[in-house]
Protein backbone atom coordinates (compact mmCIF):
# COMPACT_ATOMS: atom_id res chain seq x y z
CA UNK A 1 0.00 0.00 0.00
CA UNK A 2 2.65 2.64 0.89
CA UNK A 3 4.60 1.58 -2.18
CA UNK A 4 1.57 2.11 -4.43
CA UNK A 5 0.93 5.52 -2.87
CA UNK A 6 4.53 6.60 -3.47
CA UNK A 7 4.46 5.27 -7.03
CA UNK A 8 1.19 7.08 -7.85
CA UNK A 9 2.44 10.29 -6.25
CA UNK A 10 5.66 10.19 -8.29
CA UNK A 11 3.72 9.50 -11.49
CA UNK A 12 1.51 12.51 -10.73
CA UNK A 13 4.51 14.76 -10.08
CA UNK A 14 6.54 13.62 -13.08
CA UNK A 15 3.77 13.82 -15.67
CA UNK A 16 2.74 16.98 -17.49
CA UNK A 17 0.69 19.42 -15.43
CA UNK A 18 -2.18 20.40 -17.72
CA UNK A 19 -4.20 22.83 -15.63
CA UNK A 20 -3.41 25.87 -13.53
CA UNK A 21 -4.33 24.36 -10.16
CA UNK A 22 -2.27 21.19 -10.55
CA UNK A 23 0.64 23.19 -11.94
CA UNK A 24 0.41 25.69 -9.08
CA UNK A 25 0.22 22.89 -6.49
CA UNK A 26 3.34 21.22 -7.89
CA UNK A 27 5.21 24.53 -8.17
CA UNK A 28 4.20 25.55 -4.64
CA UNK A 29 5.31 22.19 -3.27
CA UNK A 30 8.77 22.49 -4.78
CA UNK A 31 9.02 26.14 -3.72
CA UNK A 32 8.16 25.20 -0.12
CA UNK A 33 10.92 22.59 -0.20
CA UNK A 34 13.34 25.12 -1.70
CA UNK A 35 12.36 27.79 0.85
CA UNK A 36 12.89 25.39 3.74
CA UNK A 37 16.36 24.53 2.47
CA UNK A 38 17.06 28.21 1.78
CA UNK A 39 16.10 29.24 5.31
CA UNK A 40 18.15 26.37 6.73
CA UNK A 41 21.09 27.60 4.65
CA UNK A 42 20.70 31.11 6.10
CA UNK A 43 20.41 29.76 9.64
CA UNK A 44 23.49 27.60 9.11
CA UNK A 45 25.46 30.61 7.92
CA UNK A 46 24.43 32.77 10.87
CA UNK A 47 25.02 29.92 13.35
CA UNK A 48 28.64 29.68 12.15
CA UNK A 49 29.48 33.30 11.33
CA UNK A 50 26.86 35.23 13.32
CA UNK A 51 25.42 38.60 12.24
CA UNK A 52 28.97 39.61 11.42
CA UNK A 53 30.72 41.80 8.89
CA UNK A 54 32.19 38.63 7.36
CA UNK A 55 28.75 37.22 6.58
CA UNK A 56 27.61 40.61 5.34
CA UNK A 57 30.54 40.72 2.93
CA UNK A 58 29.62 37.28 1.55
CA UNK A 59 25.99 38.28 1.04
CA UNK A 60 27.07 41.46 -0.74
CA UNK A 61 29.56 39.51 -2.90
CA UNK A 62 26.70 37.58 -4.53
CA UNK A 63 25.14 40.75 -5.92
CA UNK A 64 27.40 41.47 -8.91
CA UNK A 65 27.50 37.87 -10.29
CA UNK A 66 23.73 37.68 -9.81
CA UNK A 67 23.40 41.03 -11.59
CA UNK A 68 25.11 39.56 -14.66
CA UNK A 69 23.02 36.37 -14.52
CA UNK A 70 19.73 38.25 -14.22
CA UNK A 71 20.74 40.70 -16.94
CA UNK A 72 21.68 38.05 -19.50
CA UNK A 73 19.33 35.16 -18.86
CA UNK A 74 16.36 35.98 -16.62
CA UNK A 75 14.73 38.39 -19.05
CA UNK A 76 15.05 35.97 -21.95
CA UNK A 77 13.49 33.07 -20.07
CA UNK A 78 10.62 34.85 -18.33
CA UNK A 79 9.32 37.06 -21.12
CA UNK A 80 10.65 35.81 -24.45
CA UNK A 81 12.09 32.30 -24.61
CA UNK A 82 9.16 30.32 -23.14
CA UNK A 83 6.48 32.00 -25.35
CA UNK A 84 8.56 31.57 -28.53
CA UNK A 85 9.61 27.99 -27.66
CA UNK A 86 6.00 27.07 -26.76
CA UNK A 87 4.79 28.55 -30.05
CA UNK A 88 7.18 26.27 -31.97
CA UNK A 89 5.92 23.26 -30.02
CA UNK A 90 2.28 24.21 -30.69
CA UNK A 91 3.08 24.24 -34.42
CA UNK A 92 4.77 20.79 -34.19
CA UNK A 93 8.19 22.27 -34.98
CA UNK A 94 9.99 20.54 -32.14
CA UNK A 95 13.34 20.16 -33.91
CA UNK A 96 13.42 23.85 -34.80
CA UNK A 97 12.47 24.71 -31.22
CA UNK A 98 15.46 22.74 -29.92
CA UNK A 99 17.81 24.44 -32.38
CA UNK A 100 16.58 27.88 -31.28
CA UNK A 101 16.99 26.95 -27.60
CA UNK A 102 20.51 25.60 -28.19
CA UNK A 103 21.53 28.74 -30.09
CA UNK A 104 20.19 31.02 -27.38
CA UNK A 105 22.01 28.98 -24.71
CA UNK A 106 25.28 29.22 -26.65
CA UNK A 107 24.90 32.99 -27.14
CA UNK A 108 24.05 33.47 -23.46
CA UNK A 109 27.11 31.52 -22.33
CA UNK A 110 29.39 33.45 -24.66
CA UNK A 111 28.07 36.84 -23.53
CA UNK A 112 28.19 35.86 -19.85
CA UNK A 113 31.74 34.51 -20.24
CA UNK A 114 32.93 37.77 -21.83
CA UNK A 115 31.39 39.94 -19.10
CA UNK A 116 32.53 37.55 -16.37
CA UNK A 117 36.14 37.86 -17.46
CA UNK A 118 35.89 41.64 -17.01
CA UNK A 119 34.26 41.22 -13.59
CA UNK A 120 36.84 38.60 -12.57
CA UNK A 121 39.78 40.85 -13.43
CA UNK A 122 38.34 44.04 -11.94
CA UNK A 123 36.37 42.47 -9.06
CA UNK A 124 37.98 44.69 -6.44
CA UNK A 125 37.28 47.87 -8.37
CA UNK A 126 33.65 46.90 -8.97
CA UNK A 127 33.26 45.94 -5.30
CA UNK A 128 34.65 49.33 -4.25
CA UNK A 129 32.20 51.04 -6.59
CA UNK A 130 29.26 49.05 -5.25
CA UNK A 131 30.13 49.27 -1.52
CA UNK A 132 32.38 52.32 -1.00
CA UNK A 133 31.69 52.41 2.74
CA UNK A 134 33.19 48.97 3.41
CA UNK A 135 36.78 48.98 4.75
CA UNK A 136 39.63 47.82 2.42
CA UNK A 137 40.09 44.36 3.98
CA UNK A 138 36.38 43.60 3.57
CA UNK A 139 36.42 44.84 -0.03
CA UNK A 140 39.36 42.51 -0.76
CA UNK A 141 37.37 39.57 0.68
CA UNK A 142 34.31 40.62 -1.29
CA UNK A 143 36.30 40.61 -4.53
CA UNK A 144 37.74 37.13 -3.86
CA UNK A 145 34.30 35.68 -3.09
CA UNK A 146 32.83 37.34 -6.19
CA UNK A 147 35.43 35.64 -8.41
CA UNK A 148 34.47 32.19 -7.08
CA UNK A 149 30.71 32.75 -7.32
CA UNK A 150 31.01 33.70 -11.01
CA UNK A 151 31.72 30.05 -11.92
CA UNK A 152 28.55 28.93 -10.15
CA UNK A 153 26.48 31.47 -12.08
CA UNK A 154 27.87 30.11 -15.37
CA UNK A 155 26.55 26.65 -14.48
CA UNK A 156 23.27 28.17 -13.31
CA UNK A 157 22.67 29.59 -16.80
CA UNK A 158 22.72 26.08 -18.26
CA UNK A 159 20.38 24.79 -15.55
CA UNK A 160 17.98 27.70 -16.04
CA UNK A 161 17.69 26.93 -19.75
CA UNK A 162 16.97 23.30 -18.95
CA UNK A 163 14.24 24.45 -16.53
CA UNK A 164 12.68 26.69 -19.20
CA UNK A 165 12.62 23.81 -21.70
CA UNK A 166 10.92 21.48 -19.20
CA UNK A 167 8.40 24.17 -18.19
CA UNK A 168 7.56 24.72 -21.86
CA UNK A 169 6.57 21.05 -21.95
CA UNK A 170 4.41 21.72 -18.84
CA UNK A 171 6.78 19.82 -16.55
CA UNK A 172 7.20 21.83 -13.34
CA UNK A 173 8.26 19.30 -10.70
CA UNK A 174 11.82 18.51 -11.82
CA UNK A 175 12.85 22.17 -12.40
CA UNK A 176 11.46 23.02 -8.97
CA UNK A 177 13.23 20.16 -7.20
CA UNK A 178 16.47 20.93 -9.03
CA UNK A 179 16.24 24.55 -7.87
CA UNK A 180 15.67 23.39 -4.29
CA UNK A 181 18.68 21.08 -4.44
CA UNK A 182 20.80 24.08 -5.44
CA UNK A 183 20.31 25.25 -1.85
CA UNK A 184 21.22 21.78 -0.62
CA UNK A 185 24.51 22.02 -2.51
CA UNK A 186 25.35 25.28 -0.75
CA UNK A 187 24.49 23.69 2.61
CA UNK A 188 26.77 20.72 1.89
CA UNK A 189 29.56 23.08 0.85
CA UNK A 190 29.25 25.10 4.07
CA UNK A 191 29.22 21.99 6.28
CA UNK A 192 32.19 20.32 4.58
CA UNK A 193 34.46 23.27 3.87
CA UNK A 194 33.74 25.87 6.59
CA UNK A 195 36.16 24.31 9.13
CA UNK A 196 38.96 24.68 6.57
CA UNK A 197 38.26 27.81 4.50
CA UNK A 198 35.71 29.75 6.56
CA UNK A 199 33.31 31.95 4.61
CA UNK A 200 34.79 30.74 1.30
CA UNK A 201 32.85 27.52 1.94
CA UNK A 202 29.60 29.31 1.04
CA UNK A 203 31.05 30.45 -2.32
CA UNK A 204 32.27 26.92 -3.05
CA UNK A 205 28.81 25.70 -2.12
CA UNK A 206 27.33 27.95 -4.83
CA UNK A 207 29.38 26.06 -7.44
CA UNK A 208 28.38 22.68 -5.98
CA UNK A 209 24.71 23.70 -5.83
CA UNK A 210 24.72 24.96 -9.43
CA UNK A 211 26.32 21.70 -10.59
CA UNK A 212 23.58 19.69 -8.86
CA UNK A 213 20.97 22.01 -10.40
CA UNK A 214 22.24 21.10 -13.88
CA UNK A 215 22.86 17.37 -13.38
CA UNK A 216 19.42 16.64 -11.90
CA UNK A 217 17.69 17.99 -15.02
CA UNK A 218 19.84 16.41 -17.74
CA UNK A 219 18.06 12.99 -17.85
CA UNK A 220 14.63 14.62 -18.09
CA UNK A 221 15.70 17.14 -20.72
CA UNK A 222 17.06 14.25 -22.77
CA UNK A 223 13.75 12.42 -22.29
CA UNK A 224 12.05 15.38 -23.96
CA UNK A 225 14.35 14.79 -26.94
CA UNK A 226 16.38 17.95 -26.39
CA UNK A 227 19.93 17.97 -27.76
CA UNK A 228 22.44 20.79 -27.68
CA UNK A 229 22.63 21.69 -31.40
CA UNK A 230 23.50 25.39 -31.64
CA UNK A 231 23.62 27.18 -34.96
CA UNK A 232 25.44 30.50 -34.75
CA UNK A 233 25.31 31.31 -38.44
CA UNK A 234 23.95 34.82 -39.19
CA UNK A 235 21.43 33.36 -41.64
CA UNK A 236 19.90 31.02 -39.03
CA UNK A 237 19.77 33.75 -36.39
CA UNK A 238 18.00 36.11 -38.81
CA UNK A 239 15.41 33.58 -40.02
CA UNK A 240 14.67 31.66 -36.81
CA UNK A 241 12.88 32.36 -33.55
CA UNK A 242 16.15 33.66 -32.13
CA UNK A 243 15.43 37.07 -33.58
CA UNK A 244 11.89 36.94 -32.13
CA UNK A 245 13.37 36.36 -28.68
CA UNK A 246 15.75 39.29 -29.12
CA UNK A 247 12.84 41.55 -30.13
CA UNK A 248 10.96 40.63 -26.97
CA UNK A 249 13.91 40.44 -24.62
CA UNK A 250 15.40 43.91 -24.54
CA UNK A 251 12.66 45.72 -22.59
CA UNK A 252 12.54 42.90 -20.01
CA UNK A 253 16.34 42.85 -19.81
CA UNK A 254 16.39 46.60 -19.21
CA UNK A 255 13.66 46.18 -16.61
CA UNK A 256 15.70 43.55 -14.77
CA UNK A 257 18.81 45.70 -15.11
CA UNK A 258 16.97 48.58 -13.42
CA UNK A 259 15.71 46.33 -10.60
CA UNK A 260 19.14 44.74 -10.12
CA UNK A 261 20.70 48.19 -10.14
CA UNK A 262 18.34 48.99 -7.30
CA UNK A 263 19.64 45.99 -5.30
CA UNK A 264 23.23 47.05 -5.97
CA UNK A 265 22.52 50.61 -4.89
CA UNK A 266 20.90 49.18 -1.76
CA UNK A 267 24.30 47.70 -0.89
CA UNK A 268 25.80 51.13 -1.54
CA UNK A 269 23.36 52.83 0.83
CA UNK A 270 23.91 50.19 3.52
CA UNK A 271 27.68 50.64 3.19
CA UNK A 272 27.34 54.20 4.51
CA UNK A 273 25.66 53.02 7.71
CA UNK A 274 27.69 52.28 10.81
CA UNK A 275 28.89 48.67 10.85
CA UNK A 276 27.76 48.06 7.23
CA UNK A 277 28.45 44.31 7.05
CA UNK A 278 26.27 43.55 10.08
CA UNK A 279 23.54 45.89 8.83
CA UNK A 280 23.51 44.16 5.47
CA UNK A 281 23.03 40.78 7.18
CA UNK A 282 19.99 42.22 8.99
CA UNK A 283 18.58 43.68 5.75
CA UNK A 284 19.21 40.51 3.72
CA UNK A 285 17.75 38.17 6.33
CA UNK A 286 14.60 40.28 6.78
CA UNK A 287 14.16 40.42 3.02
CA UNK A 288 14.66 36.65 2.75
CA UNK A 289 11.80 36.06 5.22
CA UNK A 290 9.53 38.59 3.51
CA UNK A 291 10.20 37.10 0.08
CA UNK A 292 9.35 33.54 1.20
CA UNK A 293 5.54 33.89 0.80
CA UNK A 294 6.05 36.21 -2.18
CA UNK A 295 7.93 33.53 -4.09
CA UNK A 296 5.73 30.71 -2.78
CA UNK A 297 2.42 32.21 -3.89
CA UNK A 298 3.31 35.03 -6.28
CA UNK A 299 5.79 33.12 -8.40
CA UNK A 300 3.86 29.84 -8.31
CA UNK A 301 0.48 31.23 -9.38
CA UNK A 302 1.99 33.64 -11.93
CA UNK A 303 4.16 30.87 -13.40
CA UNK A 304 1.22 28.48 -13.62
CA UNK A 305 -1.12 31.11 -15.14
CA UNK A 306 1.42 32.45 -17.68
CA UNK A 307 1.01 29.74 -20.35
CA UNK A 308 -2.79 30.11 -20.22
CA UNK A 309 -2.62 33.91 -20.42
CA UNK A 310 -0.20 33.63 -23.36
CA UNK A 311 -2.58 31.39 -25.29
CA UNK A 312 -5.59 33.60 -24.52
CA UNK A 313 -3.97 36.86 -25.69
CA UNK A 314 -6.25 36.96 -28.76
CA UNK A 315 -9.37 36.31 -26.69
CA UNK A 316 -9.48 39.22 -24.25
CA UNK A 317 -12.60 38.09 -22.40
CA UNK A 318 -11.02 34.73 -21.57
CA UNK A 319 -7.76 36.50 -20.74
CA UNK A 320 -9.51 38.85 -18.30
CA UNK A 321 -11.37 35.98 -16.63
CA UNK A 322 -8.17 33.97 -16.12
CA UNK A 323 -6.25 37.02 -14.88
CA UNK A 324 -8.87 38.21 -12.37
CA UNK A 325 -9.36 34.66 -11.05
CA UNK A 326 -5.61 34.32 -10.52
CA UNK A 327 -5.42 37.84 -9.04
CA UNK A 328 -8.11 37.11 -6.44
CA UNK A 329 -6.62 33.73 -5.57
CA UNK A 330 -3.20 35.26 -5.07
CA UNK A 331 -4.51 38.19 -3.01
CA UNK A 332 -6.53 35.80 -0.85
CA UNK A 333 -3.49 33.66 -0.12
CA UNK A 334 -0.88 36.38 0.37
CA UNK A 335 -2.61 39.01 2.53
CA UNK A 336 -2.71 36.91 5.73
CA UNK A 337 1.06 36.49 5.49
CA UNK A 338 1.49 40.26 5.38
CA UNK A 339 -0.19 40.69 8.77
CA UNK A 340 1.31 37.47 10.11
CA UNK A 341 4.83 38.77 9.47
CA UNK A 342 3.91 42.25 10.71
CA UNK A 343 2.47 41.12 14.07
CA UNK A 344 4.65 38.06 14.75
CA UNK A 345 7.89 39.52 13.38
CA UNK A 346 10.11 38.93 16.45
CA UNK A 347 8.92 35.36 17.19
CA UNK A 348 9.31 34.44 13.50
CA UNK A 349 12.85 35.82 13.33
CA UNK A 350 13.78 34.02 16.56
CA UNK A 351 12.35 30.71 15.34
CA UNK A 352 13.98 30.83 11.91
CA UNK A 353 17.32 32.47 12.66
CA UNK A 354 17.59 32.14 16.44
CA UNK A 355 21.04 30.57 16.56
CA UNK A 356 23.40 31.32 19.45
CA UNK A 357 25.51 33.58 17.24
CA UNK A 358 22.46 35.65 16.19
CA UNK A 359 22.28 38.02 19.17
CA UNK A 360 19.18 39.75 20.56
CA UNK A 361 20.00 43.17 19.06
CA UNK A 362 20.29 41.59 15.62
CA UNK A 363 17.00 39.73 16.20
CA UNK A 364 15.13 42.94 17.11
CA UNK A 365 16.63 44.89 14.20
CA UNK A 366 15.77 42.09 11.76
CA UNK A 367 12.22 41.95 13.14
CA UNK A 368 11.73 45.69 12.70
CA UNK A 369 13.10 45.56 9.16
CA UNK A 370 10.80 42.61 8.41
CA UNK A 371 7.82 44.68 9.63
CA UNK A 372 8.54 47.36 7.02
CA UNK A 373 8.98 44.73 4.29
CA UNK A 374 5.72 43.04 5.30
CA UNK A 375 3.74 46.16 4.36
CA UNK A 376 4.34 45.36 0.69
CA UNK A 377 4.33 41.54 0.67
CA UNK A 378 0.97 41.52 -1.13
CA UNK A 379 2.12 44.02 -3.78
CA UNK A 380 5.40 42.21 -4.39
CA UNK A 381 3.49 38.97 -5.02
CA UNK A 382 0.88 40.56 -7.28
CA UNK A 383 3.56 42.28 -9.37
CA UNK A 384 4.65 38.81 -10.51
CA UNK A 385 1.17 38.18 -11.93
CA UNK A 386 0.53 41.63 -13.40
CA UNK A 387 3.92 41.53 -15.14
CA UNK A 388 3.08 38.13 -16.64
CA UNK A 389 -0.17 39.66 -17.89
CA UNK A 390 1.80 42.20 -19.91
CA UNK A 391 4.31 39.58 -21.12
CA UNK A 392 1.48 37.31 -22.29
CA UNK A 393 0.21 40.23 -24.40
CA UNK A 394 3.76 40.60 -25.80
CA UNK A 395 4.17 43.94 -24.02
CA UNK A 396 7.49 44.06 -22.20
CA UNK A 397 7.90 47.83 -22.44
CA UNK A 398 5.22 48.83 -19.92
CA UNK A 399 6.69 46.81 -17.02
CA UNK A 400 10.06 48.32 -17.94
CA UNK A 401 8.80 51.90 -17.76
CA UNK A 402 6.95 51.35 -14.48
CA UNK A 403 9.94 49.44 -13.07
CA UNK A 404 12.28 52.32 -13.88
CA UNK A 405 9.93 54.77 -12.20
CA UNK A 406 9.38 52.69 -9.04
CA UNK A 407 13.07 51.85 -8.69
CA UNK A 408 13.90 55.54 -8.96
CA UNK A 409 11.38 56.22 -6.17
CA UNK A 410 12.99 53.54 -4.00
CA UNK A 411 16.49 54.92 -4.55
CA UNK A 412 15.40 58.55 -3.93
CA UNK A 413 13.43 57.71 -0.78
CA UNK A 414 16.16 55.42 0.53
CA UNK A 415 18.82 58.08 -0.05
CA UNK A 416 16.73 60.73 1.70
CA UNK A 417 16.10 58.45 4.68
CA UNK A 418 19.78 57.43 4.99
CA UNK A 419 21.73 60.55 4.04
CA UNK A 420 19.36 63.37 5.10
CA UNK A 421 17.38 61.99 8.03
CA UNK A 422 20.09 59.49 9.08
CA UNK A 423 17.59 56.70 9.68
CA UNK A 424 18.77 53.11 10.12
CA UNK A 425 18.48 49.99 7.99
CA UNK A 426 14.69 49.79 8.46
CA UNK A 427 14.24 52.95 6.39
CA UNK A 428 15.60 51.24 3.28
CA UNK A 429 13.00 48.48 3.71
CA UNK A 430 10.30 51.16 4.03
CA UNK A 431 11.48 52.84 0.81
CA UNK A 432 11.36 49.44 -0.94
CA UNK A 433 7.78 48.82 0.26
CA UNK A 434 6.50 52.25 -0.80
CA UNK A 435 8.00 51.82 -4.27
CA UNK A 436 6.55 48.30 -4.55
CA UNK A 437 2.99 49.42 -3.76
CA UNK A 438 3.27 52.29 -6.27
CA UNK A 439 4.58 49.86 -8.89
CA UNK A 440 1.58 47.54 -8.45
CA UNK A 441 -1.02 50.34 -8.57
CA UNK A 442 0.38 51.89 -11.75
CA UNK A 443 0.86 48.57 -13.56
CA UNK A 444 -2.65 47.34 -12.73
CA UNK A 445 -4.21 50.59 -13.98
CA UNK A 446 -2.24 50.36 -17.24
CA UNK A 447 -3.13 46.67 -17.74
CA UNK A 448 -6.79 47.53 -17.12
CA UNK A 449 -6.59 50.15 -19.88
CA UNK A 450 -4.76 47.77 -22.22
CA UNK A 451 -7.42 45.03 -21.99
CA UNK A 452 -10.25 47.62 -22.24
CA UNK A 453 -11.35 47.26 -18.66
CA UNK A 454 -11.70 44.45 -16.15
CA UNK A 455 -15.09 43.76 -14.57
CA UNK A 456 -14.70 46.17 -11.64
CA UNK A 457 -17.70 45.52 -9.42
CA UNK A 458 -16.86 41.95 -8.44
CA UNK A 459 -13.15 42.76 -8.17
CA UNK A 460 -13.75 45.71 -5.81
CA UNK A 461 -16.17 43.76 -3.62
CA UNK A 462 -13.89 40.71 -3.34
CA UNK A 463 -10.78 42.82 -2.70
CA UNK A 464 -12.56 44.88 -0.02
CA UNK A 465 -13.83 41.73 1.72
CA UNK A 466 -10.35 40.21 1.76
CA UNK A 467 -8.77 43.41 3.14
CA UNK A 468 -11.42 43.76 5.87
CA UNK A 469 -10.95 40.10 6.88
CA UNK A 470 -7.20 40.65 6.98
CA UNK A 471 -7.58 43.67 9.31
CA UNK A 472 -9.57 41.61 11.82
CA UNK A 473 -7.02 38.82 11.46
CA UNK A 474 -4.29 41.22 12.60
CA UNK A 475 -6.12 41.79 15.89
CA UNK A 476 -6.70 38.06 16.29
CA UNK A 477 -2.96 37.49 15.92
CA UNK A 478 -1.99 40.32 18.26
CA UNK A 479 -4.25 39.49 21.23
CA UNK A 480 -2.99 35.92 21.92
CA UNK A 481 0.61 37.12 21.67
CA UNK A 482 0.03 39.79 24.30
CA UNK A 483 -2.04 37.56 26.60
CA UNK A 484 0.09 34.42 26.44
CA UNK A 485 3.61 35.85 26.17
CA UNK A 486 5.31 35.57 29.57
CA UNK A 487 1.96 35.20 31.41
CA UNK A 488 1.49 31.63 30.16
CA UNK A 489 4.57 30.73 28.12
CA UNK A 490 8.20 31.33 28.99
CA UNK A 491 9.30 32.28 25.47
CA UNK A 492 12.98 32.06 26.32
CA UNK A 493 12.49 28.34 25.53
CA UNK A 494 12.14 27.38 21.89
CA UNK A 495 9.26 24.93 22.38
CA UNK A 496 7.19 27.57 24.18
CA UNK A 497 7.97 30.14 21.51
CA UNK A 498 6.88 27.64 18.86
CA UNK A 499 3.64 26.93 20.73
CA UNK A 500 2.89 30.64 21.18
CA UNK A 501 3.53 31.41 17.51
CA UNK A 502 1.54 28.37 16.41
CA UNK A 503 -1.48 29.20 18.60
CA UNK A 504 -1.55 32.85 17.51
CA UNK A 505 -1.20 31.92 13.83
CA UNK A 506 -3.92 29.26 14.10
CA UNK A 507 -6.38 31.63 15.78
CA UNK A 508 -5.71 34.41 13.28
CA UNK A 509 -5.89 32.24 10.16
CA UNK A 510 -9.04 30.46 11.37
CA UNK A 511 -10.73 33.84 11.83
CA UNK A 512 -9.56 34.88 8.36
CA UNK A 513 -10.99 31.72 6.80
CA UNK A 514 -14.28 32.15 8.72
CA UNK A 515 -14.71 35.81 7.79
CA UNK A 516 -13.97 35.28 4.12
CA UNK A 517 -16.40 32.34 4.12
CA UNK A 518 -18.98 34.55 5.84
CA UNK A 519 -18.46 37.22 3.18
CA UNK A 520 -18.95 34.48 0.55
CA UNK A 521 -15.52 34.99 -0.98
CA UNK A 522 -15.23 32.32 -3.67
CA UNK A 523 -11.61 31.54 -2.82
CA UNK A 524 -12.55 30.70 0.77
CA UNK A 525 -15.19 28.24 -0.42
CA UNK A 526 -12.59 26.53 -2.61
CA UNK A 527 -10.18 26.05 0.30
CA UNK A 528 -12.92 24.78 2.61
CA UNK A 529 -13.76 22.21 -0.07
CA UNK A 530 -10.10 21.23 -0.15
CA UNK A 531 -10.11 20.65 3.61
CA UNK A 532 -13.37 18.69 3.55
CA UNK A 533 -12.29 16.46 0.68
CA UNK A 534 -8.59 16.24 1.42
CA UNK A 535 -8.62 12.50 0.88
CA UNK A 536 -10.05 12.92 -2.61
CA UNK A 537 -7.46 15.44 -3.76
CA UNK A 538 -7.26 14.13 -7.32
CA UNK A 539 -10.93 14.97 -7.94
CA UNK A 540 -10.46 18.47 -6.51
CA UNK A 541 -7.51 19.17 -8.75
CA UNK A 542 -9.44 17.99 -11.79
CA UNK A 543 -12.20 20.51 -11.08
CA UNK A 544 -10.01 23.41 -12.15
CA UNK A 545 -11.56 25.03 -15.21
CA UNK A 546 -8.49 26.55 -16.79
CA UNK A 547 -6.03 24.21 -18.42
CA UNK A 548 -2.49 24.96 -19.47
CA UNK A 549 -3.33 24.29 -23.11
CA UNK A 550 -6.32 26.64 -22.95
CA UNK A 551 -8.96 23.88 -23.11
CA UNK A 552 -11.70 23.16 -20.59
CA UNK A 553 -12.05 20.06 -18.50
CA UNK A 554 -15.29 18.22 -19.06
CA UNK A 555 -16.44 16.95 -15.65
Amino acid sequence: MPGDFIKKSLNFLLKQQNNIITAAVVIMGTIVFSQILGLFRQRLLVSIFGASNTLGVYLASTRLPDFLFQLIIAGALSSAFIPVFSDYLAKNKEHEAHKVASTLLAISLLVFAALSIVLFIFAKQFSSLMAPGFPPDQLALMASLTRIIIFGEMLFIVGSFFSAVLQSYNHFFIPGIASALYNLGIIIGIIIFSPFVGIYSAALGVILGALIFVLIQIPFVKKMGFSFIPNLSPEFIRTSGVIDVFKLIWPRTLSIAVFQLGTVITVTMVSFLQNPGRNYVIFDYAQTLAFAPVVLFGQAIAQAAFPVLSKEKDNLEAFKTTFITSFNQLLYLILPFSVLFLVLRIPIVRLVFGAAQFDWDATVATGRTLAFFSISIFSQALIYLVSRGFYALHDTKTPLSVGVFSTAIMIILGSIFVFYYHFGIQAIALAFSIASVINLIIMFILLDIKVKGFEKRHLIITTSQIFISTAFTAFALYIPIKLLDQLVFDTTKTINLLLLTGISSFVGLCLYLFLTWLFDVKEATMFIMLFKKFGDWRQILKKSEETIDGNKFNP
